[in-house]
């Protein structure tokens, strides 16, 4: 298996019609091609120019099988006659209802089209309880077009949003109507399709999944079982104990709690975008600086609480482990009031880096009990590590870039007269004289 190609799950990728494998990221985002196959494979390629791309069958040393199938949905193109249907995506309770690619122009019954037959024949080995079936069975990876905003204006094509690994759960035969002007004065045309409900199953680690594993899927020279050496371990647990393991290895996110990529920043075009980048490029080259800006950022947000906040210090650069400043937290009325210890980590990235589980839970590490944690970035939170937070009830505060730009801009407008270069060069100047070293209890009697 060749080196991993992990990408999180909704992770965006540049789909370019040009087949160029050899660039990691194309801009922003992720290249498909490098993605899908690695510079100088021999395997069959992963394509997305239908909405259904089964990938070629490979004959391995244990018999054939279909490497994988890729569904792609197009949600701007639902209900057009093109595309007379509306996928569902409901990816934070883990499932996904896909329709078949017959058409009211298709020639021929419900398998006819290369996507449907694709399809059907999964089914027969999705639906097996035999394990030997299970193991042939081709994963279904899913994809979604996305819009993304390129130079100030919105491009509808070109981008696709990954969606996980999918196990087909259900398949019905059904009759559509055709959205199309009705002719001849007849009633609107209708035709024979199916319907899948996939299971979108739990990823690995960060929420992420290893395109390398599809290598082995695609490697002719293996057996089935030495190819599921790589799967994710959800899959592993489907292949071995069949539909019985279905709801326990479904994806499941507390969705009012976690955010999307897009809610985490600001929208395009807008002037609290314009800050983000402003900041992230004044602080790019001097990140440590970016740690006194975040105190004042983390101070506003824990103040609107209805709390107190009190300023403590900046920790020194280097080896602290998660710590980047420290503050404290008065809750509870004058008569009656308990102070927190309150430990911030300042991370200046990217607006479209995202801050792995990883890197949260360094901060976690150093909490004691009855402490806070508040984590301030310029990018945005991977959903596992927001899952993490909610699942394990870390005490600790989010602040994407969304926030961080809306505060920024809030303190410009309150102290500087909405000057907000005349705040970033006070962050830069003011940053030294505000380190020390203290250990962080310190803060609870300090005046």
């Amino acid at each position: 298996m060749g080196e991993p190609r992990r990408v999180q799950m909704l992770d965006i990728m540049r789909y370019d019609r040009t087949y160029s494998p050899v660039q990691v990221r194309l801009g922003d985002y992720w290249n498909f091609w490098w993605v899908q196959d690695a510079p100088g494979s021999v395997y069959k390629r992963i394509q997305l120019e239908s909405g259904i791309n089964p990938v070629a069958v490979v004959s391995g040393s244990d018999g054939a099988r279909r490497p994988l199938i890729a569904l792609r949905s197009s949600p701007w193109k639902a209900g057009q006659e093109s595309t007379p249907w509306h996928d569902e995506f409901d990816l934070n309770h883990g499932h996904v209802r896909y329709f078949g690619d017959h058409k009211v122009s298709t020639l021929g019954p419900v398998g006819t089209t290369p996507g449907n037959r694709a399809l059907l024949e999964a089914w027969n080995l999705h639906g097996s309880g035999n394990r030997e079936d299970r193991l042939l069975a081709p994963p279904l990876i899913l994809f979604r077009a996305v819009p993304v905003w390129r130079d100030g204006r919105r491009v509808d094509k070109g981008h696709v949003e990954f969606c996980g690994v999918g196990i087909l759960e259900r398949l019905e035969y059904i009759v559509q109507r055709d959205p199309g002007p009705a002719r001849g004065g007849q009633g609107a045309a209708t035709f024979p399709n199916i319907v899948v409900d996939i299971n979108v199953i739990k990823l690995d680690a960060n929420d992420e999944f290893d395109f390398s594993w599809l290598d082995h899927r695609r490697d002719s020279s293996l057996s089935a079982e030495e190819a599921l050496e790589g799967a994710p371990e959800a899959w592993k647990r489907w292949v071995n104990q069949g539909k019985v393991a279905l709801p326990r290895i479904r994806r499941r996110v507390l969705s009012s709690r976690v955010q999307s990529r897009d809610q985490q920043l600001p929208e395009p075009g807008t002037l609290d975008e314009e800050i983000l980048t402003r900041v992230y490029r004044a602080f790019d080259d001097n990140k440590h600086a970016f740690e006194w800006l975040a105190s004042r950022v983390a101070e506003q947000v824990l103040s609107d609480s209805g709390a107190r906040y009190s300023e403590g210090w900046l920790t020194r650069a280097g080896g602290d482990g998660g710590m980047d400043f420290v503050g404290r937290l008065d809750v509870g009325s004058t008569r009656a009031q308990t102070p927190l210890v309150v430990l911030g980590q300042a991370k200046c990235v990217a607006p479209s880096s995202s801050i792995s589980a990883d890197q949260v839970a360094r901060v976690v590490a150093r909490l004691r009990r009855g402490w806070l944690g508040v984590f301030v970035t310029t990018g945005h939170f991977s959903q596992q590590a927001q899952i993490e937070v909610v699942d394990d009830e870390y005490p600790l505060v989010l602040v994407p870039g969304r926030v961080v730009a809306e505060v920024i801009h809030k303190l410009a407008e309150e102290s500087f007269k909405g000057d907000v270069q005349a705040l970033l060069d006070t962050a830069l100047t003011d940053y030294p004289g505000a380190v020390t070293h203290r250990r962080p209890e310190e803060v609870l009697t300090a005046g």
